[in-house]
């Protein structure tokens, strides 16, 4: 490159080294961090480290502007198209809208100034009108349609060549393969693909149980799917989409404004978000950005701000780009939902259902609204697949009313040498000893009704219908009595008088007449019912029962060995070893003999009952799915009534699978496996009617 001569010659001489440095290291970090962001959706530090270096950059280069060069990031939209995909030459590109990272209303008053100076309005004309709408965290995409029939779906890429992702964007059943009414030649749809927190949630859960990566945030499991070669896979990834502007159009001519825009392509069927409005000035700007943070933790679905845009299309055309960016439209940020911070320690916390957690204890940090001091980190091999250690800068993720998690370190940060950290021997709460099943991911407390931490829960299960059923005593109860010290273990809810009830918040002396009164006759109950009331965990109502069968007696039960265990019907090697851990623990056994002493009771030779005679007997059925007329205890009665047994899982013992509208994983297994399937109607045939 041959050095500038003349008077420029003299700028770039007087530039300062610093600064022509820092550009450097500035442009640098962030085409590798766009890189990471766009093209292997990995990102290593959160959106708004990024945003500050690009404004950095921006300043210097404002200030300098001989150091601004056509390949740097602030000129142009970054990502380019991956290796598999066919390029997709886009007609219209698809340009990126300036952010405001001002998020206090001075963003949204800044932006009304600028439009009104450009457009030469004085200070007593009238105010400006603006389409006002939310700003999605997914992935652009362009849906172009050809005589109303969908034929190509596309990424931005670099804004002028995208990836064609067709096949994955059919997957998506909000998105028309044909639209509705009389469409144009051809009408190209711009719009956000994304991923609803409670789906991305689940899907993450999903990744949990099976041991696989879990995904960083919503944004990125909705880019990673519509970029996946394999539709099969992208189709068992829940997307969603809003459409909210246009590409290429021909033979046809747009309504005058963008929000009618909006509403035209809402008529052909396309999905457009209801969260938006036309407002008047700067005032109506100021009052969406508010409306909508205050939603904002309600949405289902991500947002990292709201989008301005001067609603007539006319006066869009007057005010034209500048540079990579449309002068007529703004994104106006809110507090960013991931930021990085210091891990200063990791504990452990212990669930109601005895499930230990790692908990992330940080710098506080200002996130999505709130300062957070601790995070989840769900459990040992997330944390070492993340590569996490104490003393790491970390990326911390707060959307909504999902609980803040710890979603990945930033490479680098590590001064020294960490140990990875170990999860306890024993339950930090009761010191039980901690146990993982084999071939699971979470570490449990093994002291179940004994730990103080899962005592709420113990109660309630305890107490439901299927168990002891104790009427009346329900989850405010139960909180009241575990706080206020009242119930530490089972027994101690049979020791329960009126006048003790009758003195707790919002409890009259008739219902508490009627909990005590439910208690007492919980005392009369059978042997299966009280094997489930324990809460043992694998042990569902049908093993509760096989074991009272089996058994025919608690004492023999509880010494049962792992060998006699396995003898029992349909009890395998996990239920066995977990039924063997539950009794092994002292303070179990104590508390079943407290029980009894009690009062609790069943006959003992209900316990080794026949089996009883039926249309099903000795039959194994499987339910699935939703039923038109019986609900699933409903249908489980009836199977029960007729000597049958309801199994959870699908296995070769299985005779039939019931299945329903909506019927999951359950129903797969059993074709692969060949077990007969039946509907409602199949069941009440089987049943004799």
């Amino acid at each position: 490159m041959q050095a500038p001569s003349g008077p420029q010659a003299s700028d770039a001489d007087r530039l300062p080294a610093a600064a022509t440095t820092r550009v450097e290291q500035l442009r640098a970090l962030l085409h590798h961090h766009a890189h990471r962001y766009y093209v292997l959706d990995a990102p290593e530090i959160p959106d708004a480290e990024y945003d500050r270096l690009f404004h950095e950059l921006q300043a210097l280069e404002t200030a300098h502007p001989a150091l601004r060069t056509p390949d740097s990031p602030t000129q142009r939209v970054l990502g380019r198209v991956l290796d598999g995909f066919e390029p997709v030459r886009h007609a219209v590109p698809m340009l990126s809208i300036r952010t405001e990272t001002d998020t206090t209303e001075g963003g949204a008053i800044a932006f009304d100034a600028r439009v009104r100076r450009e457009l030469g309005r004085a200070e007593g004309d009238p105010a400006l009108d603006y389409a006002v709408e939310l700003k999605f965290d997914g992935l652009a995409i362009n849906l172009r349609y050809e005589d109303g029939v969908l034929v190509r779906a596309a990424t931005r890429g670099d804004g002028e060549t995208g990836e064609d992702v067709t096949q994955n964007i059919r997957t998506i059943g909000q998105i028309p393969l044909r639209l509705q009414g009389a469409a144009p030649p051809v009408l190209e749809v711009r719009g956000e693909v994304y991923m609803r927190r409670d789906d991305f949630e689940r899907l993450n859960e999903r990744q949990r149980e099976r041991g696989d990566k879990t995904f960083v945030n919503p944004r990125n499991a909705a880019a990673g799917a519509v970029r996946q070669l394999d539709p099969a896979i992208a189709a068992q990834r829940p997307l969603s989409f809003y459409a909210y502007g246009l590409g290429e159009v021909r033979g046809w001519e747009p309504p005058s404004t963008h929000s009618a825009t909006l509403d035209t392509l809402a008529a052909h069927g396309l999905p457009v978000c209801a969260d938006r409005a036309v407002v008047q000035g700067a005032a109506g700007l100021v009052a969406f950005h508010h409306r909508i943070a205050q939603r904002r933790d309600a949405l289902p679905f991500d947002i990292d701000g709201v989008v301005y845009k001067v609603d007539s299309l006319e006066l869009q055309r007057r005010l034209g780009f500048v540079t990579r960016e449309p002068r007529w439209a703004v994104a106006h940020k809110y507090p960013a939902q991931e930021q990085m911070t210091r891990l200063n320690g990791i504990e452990v916390q212990v669930g109601r259902t005895g499930k230990l957690t790692p908990v992330a204890k940080l710098e506080p940090v200002f996130v999505g609204g709130t300062t957070v001091s601790n995070a989840t980190l769900h459990n040992l091999f997330e944390l070492r697949r993340k590569g996490v250690r104490v003393g790491d800068t970390v990326i911390v993720r707060r959307a909504g009313d999902v609980i803040p998690e710890v979603v990945g370190r930033v490479p680098g940060t590590r001064a020294a040498y960490v140990p990875n950290f170990r999860m306890p021997t024993h339950c930090p709460v009761c010191d039980s000893p901690v146990q993982r099943e084999p071939g699971g991911i979470d570490h449990r407390c093994t002291g179940g009704l004994y730990c103080a931490a899962q005592r709420k829960q113990a109660l309630l299960h305890f107490a439901g219908r299927r168990a002891m059923d104790i009427e009346g005593l329900g989850d405010k109860l139960v909180e009241q009595l575990v706080d206020g010290g009242i119930v530490r273990t089972l027994p101690d809810l049979y020791t329960l008088g009126v006048a003790k009830l009758a003195a707790l918040e919002r409890m009259a002396d008739k219902s508490a007449a009627n909990v005590v009164a439910a208690i007492a006759a919980s005392r009369q109950t059978t042997m299966a019912r009280f094997i489930f009331a324990l809460g043992i965990r694998h042990v569902g109502e049908a093993t509760a029962r096989d074991l009272a069968r089996h058994f025919g007696g608690i004492d023999r039960l509880m010494d049962a060995s792992l060998d006699e265990l396995l003898q029992v019907n349909d009890v395998g090697p996990v239920v066995a070893h977990s039924i063997r851990t539950f009794f092994e623990q002292p303070h179990h056994r104590e508390i079943v003999h407290a029980l009894r002493a009690a009062g609790v009771g069943w006959d003992e030779h209900e316990g080794a009952a026949a089996a009883p005679a039926g249309l099903l007997a000795g039959k194994t059925l499987v339910l699935t799915g939703t039923l038109p007329t019986l609900t699933r205890d409903e249908a489980r009665a009836l199977i029960e009534a007729a000597g049958g047994k309801v199994a959870g899982s699908v296995s070769k013992k299985t005779h039939f699978v019931v299945a329903g509208e909506e019927a999951g994983s359950k129903l797969d297994k059993a074709r692969e496996i060949g077990v007969p399937v039946l509907d409602e109607a199949g069941l009440r045939a089987l049943l004799g009617g």
